[in-house]
């Protein structure tokens, strides 16, 4: 009895640590996030796991954990050699992106519209009211993600694995520069382009959801400022 109450005890503290310490990674990420947004860490910028342990308070293995994550939103650049670094996106890579998903999409609608039953479509609506959320409170990370999953979401709906983890790696390719470059103007305007793309999904206008879905592609594209009129200095970590 008392060796099995002992095991049990060990399984749930041992639980009970692993939530703290993804806890403690959900903050770390959140933090380092919003300061890569705010352009308060730079693209190229080193980040040294110690300095961050030690601003956190936490272990370097948190801190790791935390920098693998934001590495697989492609947020960060890890290097056997450099160690881990704010991701330098390009413009050119931006526009290619786009590009792609420019083709992609264009065929997913055609399919959505031919496939979707009411169900998706109610799904969509309920995903343009999470969207539409995340813009009215401010909440940068969240309504770029938001956005972002939306064409993923359509993918998901039609059944498409192979689609939609093609769209989230074309997504997380330029997902720093959207976080970083895209105003709260643009991201309400993506909003209402959301709302028009489902509009003519429900109607079933094939032509008219190709149309709005390109339209939506090429204005974010060209809604991202890639030289802002204010950027800050480089400086290190410390200052998060």
């Amino acid at each position: 009895m008392f060796t099995d109450l002992k095991v049990y005890t060990l399984f749930a503290n041992a639980d009970n640590m692993q939530a703290i310490q993804d806890t403690r990674t959900d903050a770390i990420v959140e933090a380092l996030t919003r300061a890569i947004v705010a352009h308060r860490l730079r693209p190229g910028e080193k980040l040294g796991e110690q300095k961050l342990a030690d601003q956190f308070g936490v272990s370097r293995s948190v801190v790791r954990q935390a920098l693998n994550r934001l590495s697989q939103n492609r947020l960060v650049t890890l290097s056997p050699a450099r160690g881990a670094s704010v991701t330098a996106p390009s413009a050119r890579e931006a526009q290619q992106v786009f590009a792609v998903r420019r083709m992609l999409e264009a065929g997913m609608v055609r399919t959505f519209v031919a496939q979707a039953s009411d169900a998706d479509l109610r799904a969509l609506e309920a995903h343009l009211e999470l969207e539409r959320a995340a813009v009215e409170r401010g909440d940068v990370p969240g309504r770029t993600d938001l956005l972002g999953d939306f064409h993923v979401y359509m993918a998901l709906l039609m059944g498409n694995q192979v689609l939609a983890d093609a769209l989230r790696d074309l997504i997380s390719r330029c997902a720093l520069i959207t976080l970083m470059y895209q105003t709260p103007h643009a991201a309400a305007h993506s909003l209402e382009e959301h709302g028009a793309i489902v509009a003519a999904l429900r109607a079933r206008d094939v032509r008219r959801a190709v149309r709005r879905m390109d339209a939506h592609l090429l204005h974010v594209e060209k809604a991202l400022d890639f030289q802002p009129e204010t950027a800050p200095e480089p400086h290190n970590t410390a200052r998060l």
